[in-house]
């Protein structure tokens, strides 16, 4: 019989790659604790997070002709590149949870679901409800649009009458054109949706590699011995988008700002630098309370530890909810 990969477990379930941190079994999860500390928050949105509706609908036909990265919220990007334009993990519903259940968004998507562009490449990390939302995959206006994502999650897309949907295994890669292939790689991660699926299904991060650039879409991850193989197989990467919000559960787990299945800012800059990324955008953090670190803090610690991990400012990128970037500005490319 052939040898099964590391992360194939023989009950059918998966597991992160070798080496990776493990969580502490001695930590219990309190939604009491979680809610009395999450009340303690200020929800002061700065005006300047979030771009105005119609400068979003302007740059949105002013950029149709060009490539771009916009941000729509959390870890929801549009990224057009030549006639090809992907989306990312797209939530537009007003809570991460099921039914009416989950943290409710504090910041609106930058576009509404009737308004995005045609997108012809939707891309799926893993089946958090933050990031696997039914309703936009039951909504979703471009159901002929290429779906990747992790094995075992084609179901929730082919009964929803998607006509191309590709299940990927890590390090299986799809040729979408000429110009553009798409690699499915390990995260440091986990999965789950009820209470009877963990770990039954995949997670991961996608290289997405247009003519000579390399970006690569890392959400949501943990630090983990990984990303320096992966920067030596694949890198330097371009451009990495890498999550920044989420890392502080304390005092339910016994450290601050630390999260075995996301970077805090400091982290996700040395996943960055492991990868040999000439920049960095942080993504996952204004949008959904997942943690109990001040809501505005993440881009702050981002820009301010860049430096520390062979990054200049500039290249540790943060955008805003809305924010139109063209992709040759973003990359210093003539």
């Amino acid at each position: 019989m052939e040898k099964k990969p590391y992360h194939h477990l023989p009950d059918g379930t998966f597991r992160n790659p070798e080496g990776s941190p493990k969580p502490d079994p001695n930590v219990k999860w309190s939604f009491k604790i979680f809610n009395r500390e999450k009340k303690k928050l200020d929800m002061t949105v700065p005006k300047e997070h979030v771009i105005e509706r119609e400068k979003v609908l302007t740059d949105l036909k002013k950029f149709q002709k060009d490539d771009y990265v916009a941000w729509i919220g959390h870890a929801t990007f549009l990224i057009k590149l030549g006639e090809t334009t992907i989306i990312t993990d797209p939530v537009f519903s007003k809570n991460a949870g099921p039914l009416i259940f989950g943290p409710k968004r504090f910041t609106e998507p930058a576009l509404k679901l009737n308004e995005i562009p045609q997108t012809d490449i939707f891309l799926l990390t893993h089946n958090h409800y933050d990031h696997q939302d039914m309703m936009t995959i039951r909504r979703f206006p471009f159901k002929n649009s290429k779906v990747l994502l992790p094995l075992k999650l084609g179901k929730y897309f082919t009964r929803n009458s998607y006509s191309d949907v590709n299940e990927m295994d890590w390090y299986d890669k799809i040729e979408i054109n000429k110009n553009l292939k798409i690699t499915f790689l390990p995260a440091v991660h986990w999965s789950k949706r009820s209470l009877t699926d963990t770990n039954k299904t995949l997670w991961g991060n996608f290289l997405i590699e247009y003519k000579d650039i390399k970006l690569l879409f890392g959400c949501d991850t943990g630090v983990g011995n990984i990303y320096k193989d992966i920067g030596n197989k694949y890198g330097p990467i371009d451009l990495t988008f890498i999550n920044i919000g989420a890392y502080n559960f304390y005092p339910i787990m016994p450290y601050k700002d630390k999260s075995v299945y996301h970077t805090n800012p400091e982290e996700a800059l040395e996943v960055a630098k492991n990868l040999k990324s000439k920049k960095v955008i942080g993504m996952h953090w204004g949008t959904f309370i997942l943690s109990l670190e001040p809501i505005m803090e993440p881009p702050v610690r981002f820009k301010a530890g860049a430096e520390k991990y062979g990054f200049k400012k500039e290249d540790a990128i943060i955008y805003k909810i809305g924010e139109f970037g063209s992709l040759k500005k973003l990359l210093d490319y003539n």
